[in-house]
């Protein structure tokens, strides 16, 4: 692909690019204050989808490892793998707001400072992760391997910490949740 066909590539996911990272974070927040009364609540879902988090660190640190060691399809097998697996975590923890009253959180003293922190800095990255995450992918599938990997320098810290953070968030309010 030439450097014009690889620039174009790339402008024609930009529109898409800005629509998705604008559209996603405001549907989250709409959704988040509409509560399905209908259908029970769908307590059973964070421990899944605190474990999809776990599972998108793991798979984050392999695809790293994996492009590392030049193995470039494992590597895409992976990223495409943790961004269903982002995608899937997505759904689910929107369905269990939808579904569930929120769960405060019952610690104290310097264990919520630390849990504020965490969770704040864990939802605000979240947010810029998908704008990140999408120019990451667009960057390789247009074969801009250069551009990709100076933004995947970036991007990849990030997304690890979100997805550490949220088996951490999991983890400190699980004993506060209402079964």
């Amino acid at each position: 692909m030439s450097k014009i066909e690889n620039q174009n590539s790339g402008l024609k996911y930009k529109t898409l690019i800005i629509i998705v990272s604008i559209v996603i974070p405001l549907v989250v927040l709409v959704l988040f204050n509409i509560r399905i009364t209908s259908l029970p609540a769908l307590t059973f879902l964070p421990p899944i989808y605190a474990s999809i988090n776990g599972l998108t660190a793991i798979l984050l640190v392999a695809a790293l490892y994996s492009i590392k060691n030049k193995k470039v399809k494992q590597h895409e097998v992976l990223m495409k793998t943790s961004i269903f697996l982002s995608l899937v975590f997505l759904v689910m923890y929107i369905l269990y707001h939808m579904t569930t009253d929120p769960t405060p959180f019952g610690g104290e003293g310097f264990i919520k400072y630390l849990y504020f922190f965490i969770l704040f800095s864990h939802i605000t990255l979240s947010i810029f992760i998908v704008p990140m995450v999408l120019i990451t992918y667009v960057r390789a599938i247009s074969n801009m391997f250069d551009k990709h990997k100076k933004i995947a320098r970036i991007t990849f810290p990030i997304w690890l910490y979100i997805a550490v953070t949220g088996v951490v968030v999991y983890l400190m309010i699980s004993p506060y949740y209402i079964h």
